[in-house]
């Protein structure tokens, strides 16, 4: 019998892992959707199989002796080099697709082009300025959006400062929160927001290790929702994403990377990706890398380079095609 539209199992019963494995949680969903999902129509005119709100799922971020981890999905490559790039255009404000372009980038290309600006009413802006997206709205809130060249600093909200704040100095405070959704500029934005929502979490176990001043070193667990999930080609890169924001704030803070908690609206799969991914949810996951980061402990969140993260171990499956819908 097949399994409800909300249920999954962490394993599937003939896997002999000793611990399941945690990508099991992406694939069972995957599956599920597949074989449960309702045919609903989208905005490109695609289509897509979809189920509502489907299980939180959860990713371990470090080991018991230090190692740092990155939950890089393993069942098909997920392009990091374009990860980290386009997380540190978040992180610098910045709303270029340009910038990344140049970078050989490409993942905003499709909703940075001429054609597109212009069938969603934004004729007047450069091909190229997606608007207030998400680093506008992380680092400026509420200012007023005029092009992607104008000088933003110290206008709005800097909200990924304040983050970084609180975690200092006020860790217990049930409002350390980073949003990328903002209504009044919605309709400014070439794409609004889909992973739109982040709470982080400082916890001070009994076992917590000292600093070297006698005050405890807490965990840092991070906490995103994300209202529109593309199962095949978004979700894995939003997870490392995420991921990689939270090594980066415990860094910065001199937390330990505790853990990462992905909650789900309306999660679905593009039908065109179909085929792909029933190759993928047969493939055997393998352990997810390490992460070594070269930046000092205390550091600020800005001035991040490329060259400051290494990513160990990395063996994935090949890669699987997947258009990306627009």
């Amino acid at each position: 019998m097949a399994p409800s539209a909300t249920s999954f199992s962490t394993t599937p019963p003939e896997s002999k892992n000793p611990a399941p494995h945690e990508e099991y949680q992406y694939l069972d969903l995957i599956r599920n959707i597949l074989e449960n999902g309702e045919n609903r129509p989208d905005r490109t005119g695609t289509g897509t199989r979809a189920i509502p709100f489907p299980p939180q799922h959860k990713y371990t971020l470090s080991k018991s002796d230090g190692t740092l981890i990155l939950p890089l999905l393993t069942t098909k490559r997920v392009f990091f080099r374009a990860v980290l790039a386009e997380l540190l255009w978040f992180v610098s404000g910045d709303t270029n697709a340009k910038t990344l372009q140049d970078q050989n980038v490409k993942i905003w290309d499709g909703n940075a082009s001429r054609e597109y600006l212009d069938s969603v009413g934004l004729q007047h802006r450069e091909e190229g300025d997606l608007g207030p997206v998400y680093g506008f709205q992380w680092r400026h809130f509420g200012a007023e959006y005029t092009d992607c060249h104008a000088n933003y600093d110290n206008k709005g909200v800097d909200q990924l400062a304040e983050v970084l704040r609180k975690l200092r100095h006020s860790p217990y405070d049930r409002r350390i929160i980073l949003s990328a959704w903002n209504p009044a500029d919605l309709t400014k934005m070439a794409l609004p927001p889909c992973h739109m929502f982040a709470q982080f979490y400082v916890s001070f176990p009994a076992s917590a290790p000292t600093r070297g001043n006698g005050s405890k070193r807490g965990t840092l667990h991070a906490l995103l929702y994300q209202r529109s999930c593309d199962m095949g080609l978004g979700v894995p890169f939003n997870i490392a994403s995420y991921a990689l924001l939270t090594h980066m704030l415990a860094r910065a803070a001199d937390l330990i990377p505790g853990s990462l908690t992905h909650t789900m609206g309306d999660a679905h799969i593009y039908l065109d990706h179909e085929e792909a991914l029933n190759v993928q949810v047969e493939r055997e996951p393998r352990d997810f890398p390490t992460l070594e980061i070269s930046k000092a402990t205390g550091c600020e969140i800005d001035g991040w380079q490329v060259e400051d993260f290494k990513v160990v171990g990395y063996e994935p499956h090949k890669s699987l095609a997947m258009k990306m819908s627009v």
